[in-house]
Parts: structure tokens; sequence; C-alpha cells
């Protein structure tokens, strides 16, 4: 990012941004809660459904297992393991089997092969490096720069987060597909009636946003990175 676009332009951005963030995560809570509370009429769990999904969809290689926790829920690629909360696994509400069957979406991405959820599994080595050690190089090059010609270690940070961004980017289609495959495994076998569906869509839509926030973040921040670097190159 130029420099010259200012820290004033940045820090409002980090503001929206910011109060993006807070409202997609009580968004979805909120959501969550409330069709929490709204029954399923065929009375199937969050288990049941991602088990029978995985059934049908031909996928024999992956279990269902209880999580601790709420909004937990997460597919584990490497064992090849859907966890689901104690929020959702035991659970018959309309909020449960959404998120039972984007989680199983996920699986169903894994065992097809999708591009997307490929690219992601591949860079997240680096993506766990770059969000440890991303802004400390950044800080100690830019100190390191004051004293000689070079900012190589503050360009290797912003490299190195290069690799965050790209993470939460491809996780959007990665999320928006697990969820459309959700919504089409729902209505297309019947577990859920026309307005249940609706339920567990508001719920897979708030989920959604929480995503696109975490994006937004991660370009901000290297953003932010990108303007102390400018900085520090032209006060040397």
């Amino acid at each position: 990012m130029p420099y010259y676009m200012g820290e004033g332009f940045l820090y409002i951005l980090f503001i929206a941004v910011a109060i993006l963030t807070l409202f997609a995560q009580f968004n979805v809570k909120s959501t969550f809660e409330k069709y929490s509370k709204i029954v399923n009429s065929r009375g199937y769990t969050g288990a049941d459904v991602a088990r029978m999904l995985l059934e049908r969809s031909g996928v024999e290689d992956v279990s269902v297992e209880a999580i601790s926790g709420n909004l937990t829920d997460h597919y584990d690629p490497t064992k090849k393991v859907i966890r689901l909360s104690q929020s959702v696994y035991a659970s018959n509400s309309v909020a449960a089997l959404g998120v039972a069957a984007h989680e199983t979406g996920h699986a169903i991405q894994h065992n097809k092969g999708y591009t997307p959820l490929a690219i992601r599994s591949s860079i997240f080595p680096a993506v766990n490096i770059g969000s440890r050690l991303a802004v400390p190089l950044v800080i100690i090059g830019i100190l390191i720069g004051y004293f000689t010609n070079s900012l190589f270690l503050a360009y290797a940070g912003i490299l190195l987060f290069t690799f965050v961004v790209a993470f939460q980017l491809v996780t959007l289609p990665v999320e928006f597909d697990a969820s459309h495959r959700a919504m089409d495994m729902l209505r297309g076998y019947g577990f859920l009636s026309d307005s249940e569906a609706d339920g567990a869509r508001k719920v897979l839509t708030a989920a959604a946003l929480t995503y696109v926030a975490a994006a937004a973040s991660s370009i901000i921040t290297l953003l932010r990175l990108l303007a102390m670097v400018n900085g520090g190159r032209r006060r040397r």
C-alpha cells in the first residue's frame, strides 16, 4: 500500500473492520441461539444427520465425534473426523442440523478433492508460521533498517503475512461451498421443511459473515504492515 494514503485512512478502515467483526460475532451467536430453540420436525440430531449425509454421499472413511465447547464444530482432514460441539452433536434443533450439514460439506469437499480446500491445506504450515512471526519480523526489520541499508527482515515478515491473507481469502469459497452443499442436502433429502431450511440458512449465513470479517481484518493488517515498512524506508 502506498504510504501517501496516510495513517488516517488505515485507521478508518481498521475501525470499520473492527465493527464488522464485532457485529459478525454477535450475529452468529444470537442467530444460532435463536434457531437452537426450534426443533426440526423429523427429530434428527446433528450427529444423525452428519452420519446419514456421509453415507448418502458415499463417504465411508469419515467418523463423527462429540467435542466440548460451544460453536467449536469443525472437520479435521488429517484425522478424517467431523467434530461436533455439545450444542450440535446431540441436539435436534434447526441450527444444529445446519451446522452439522455444513461440517459434513467439508468432509465431502475433501473426499471429492475440492481445489480451494486443497490449496488451503497446502499453505497451512506457512500460515501457522506467518501468523506468529510476521509482525515481530516486520517490527524488528524496521528497527534494524534504521541503522543499516536493509529492510530484508521486514519484507520477509510481509511475505509471511501474505500467506495468512491468502489463507483467509481461500477460506471464503471453501466455507460458502460447504454451506451451499449443506442446504442442498438438507432440502434434497428432506431433513428440513422449507421454513426450517430457512432458519438453517440464516445460521450458516451468519457464520459466513465471520469469515468475511476475518479476511477483511487480515487484509487491513497487511496494509498496515506495508505502510509501516514504507514509512521506515522513507525515514532512512
